[in-house]
């Protein structure tokens, strides 16, 4: 989708950087790219575990496998129990260290289809060329082991969210245990098994857990870079809740040539409904959505410096117009989202039949910023609703309900997790800039709020840290969808990116 987005662009530097630390003096570039070529047998065995989040009996396999790998560099772990699968703490202390940095990984992924996946298992990484065509073919794995071609790509549920990420700070770790290098500050790592969930668990883990996360800053290594996929930091994110909303009609389907004109069509004032919900130009239409944001002249000044060529996103998206919500995208960004995730009635296509539904159904949610509180834009939605004349119920209409009540909607919500943003000015935004300035020889994009979500919002509210996101992937990587992949030079990139990270003191 975005390839001609980033043929316009100048990708990252492959100039050699070298850095000195105790007198000794390496190159990063050179040392990426060997520990990559190292890291391609193991990254096989990790991305092969089958790891979706909604198979819990997939997960421990997975548990097992990060305790091996992280004790391998040196660090203790320790599972922290949930009521589900647990999470898994990583520790690394170092000698005269003075601050303690935690880090945040997700290691569980999305559930497959495998009849849109172009190759036999998605769980077996394959190695992809693209031809002159735009297709991508598989190529040996064993070409890994000869002259790397960034732009090779490796296609694999997860590869890149986020196990390609996870995979990178593991060689990271790596080069600095074998140079030697003492980081100036202690290492926690927390690693989430059902971020895919919403990460359900966590908050209370966070709560119980408090005194083993402890730490004076959070590094999340989890996202794709910039659409330019140059070196970026993100400094936020959207948090999320989800709905699922279903408008009820007759109580079985009936015959639309015996009925129709009679019995009211539920999927007609399902979308009769949710068309109120916005005005024509894309803003959401509920009271009071979007109190509280403020776009100052000096938030307007940051985000232009991201560097956006809309008319080219447009151009990859095949859209004509945009919403009109803020003056351009990063704007837009800043302000909480209400948007249909999928809406189902009946039967459509081939399956297509003559009848009037008994109920459609259209699941929502609600990208949360930092100034919105979940459950009060939650309450929003469905106080709009019942001003609407719906009567909500939690699951099925009674038959009482039924004869006495026009409109019934089921209305169920859950908060995953709210948004979090650490200002640009913080100790943690000054110390990841000058790592990967050092290592890319320019500062990166730095984005205010990154719209989608990640379970940060507890760590923040509960343990009090700044958070800031070090994105590392490519950005067309397909996440959450079929042939999703991570594109080799960003893999190398980003175990330069952490290699650095971790060397800079604190």
């Amino acid at each position: 989708m975005f390839k001609s987005y980033l043929s316009c662009v100048v990708l990252c530097s492959l100039c050699v950087v070298s850095f000195s630390q105790e007198n000794k003096n390496f190159n990063l570039d050179a040392l990426s790219l060997k520990y990559a070529k190292s890291s391609f047998d193991e990254l096989h065995e990790f991305f092969s575990l089958p790891n979706d989040a909604y198979q819990p009996e997939q997960i421990e396999p997975n548990v097992k496998w990060c305790e091996i790998a992280f004790a391998q560099r040196g660090f203790k772990t320790q599972r922290l129990a949930t009521e589900t699968v647990p999470l898994l703490l990583a520790t690394k202390n170092h000698p005269n260290a003075k601050k303690t940095v935690l880090i945040y990984l997700q290691v569980d992924g999305q559930p497959v289809d495998i009849s849109k996946w172009h190759q036999p298992n998605p769980y077996v990484p394959a190695l992809k060329e693209q031809d002159a065509k735009g297709n991508w073919n598989i190529i040996d794995w064993n070409n890994l082991n000869g002259n790397i071609n960034r732009d090779w790509r490796i296609f694999s549920r997860s590869a890149s969210d986020a196990r390609g990420p996870d995979m990178m700070f593991l060689k990271a770790m790596d080069i600095i245990n074998d140079l030697n290098i003492q980081p100036n500050f202690n290492i926690k790592v927390i690693m989430d098994f059902e971020e895919e969930l919403g990460s359900p668990q966590l908050p209370e883990a966070v709560s119980k857990y408090k005194n083993e996360l402890a730490a004076d800053m959070l590094v999340i290594f989890d996202g794709p870079r910039h659409l330019s996929n140059e070196p970026t930091l993100s400094y936020g994110a959207r948090g999320i809740a989800t709905i699922s909303l279903e408008v009820f009609g007759p109580r079985v389907p009936l015959h639309s040539g015996n009925y129709g004109n009679y019995s009211p069509n539920p999927a007609r004032k399902l979308s009769q409904l949710l068309a109120t919900m916005w005005h024509d130009d894309g803003r959401v239409a509920i009271p009071n959505w979007y109190d509280g944001i403020t776009i100052t002249d000096e938030v307007k000044e940051i985000l232009k410096q991201v560097p956006d060529d809309e008319a080219q996103i447009q151009k990859d998206f095949g859209i004509a117009s945009t919403e009109n919500i803020g003056n351009n995208f990063q704007e837009a960004i800043q302000y909480p989202a209400l948007g249909i995730l999928g809406m189902e009635s009946a039967w459509v296509g081939k399956n297509t039949r003559t009848i009037i539904p008994a109920s459609a159904i259209a699941e929502l949610n609600i990208r949360l910023v930092k100034e919105t509180e979940g459950d009060r834009m939650v309450k929003l939605l469905k106080d709009y609703i019942v001003n609407q004349g719906y009567y909500l119920v939690d699951d099925q209409p009674t038959e009482e309900e039924r004869m006495t009540h026009d409109k019934i909607a089921r209305f169920n919500a859950e908060v995953s997790y709210g948004a979090f943003r650490t200002e640009f000015d913080t100790e943690i935004g000054a110390w990841l800039r000058k790592g990967m300035k050092s290592a890319f020889g320019k500062d990166p994009i730095q984005i205010r709020t990154m719209g989608g979500s990640i379970p940060i919002s507890p760590f923040v509210i509960t343990l009090g840290l700044p958070a800031v996101g070090v994105p590392t992937v490519n950005p067309d990587n397909n996440q959450h969808s079929p042939n999703e992949n991570i594109r080799l030079g960003n893999y190398i990139d980003g175990i330069k990116t952490i290699t650095a990270i971790l060397m800079e003191k604190l």
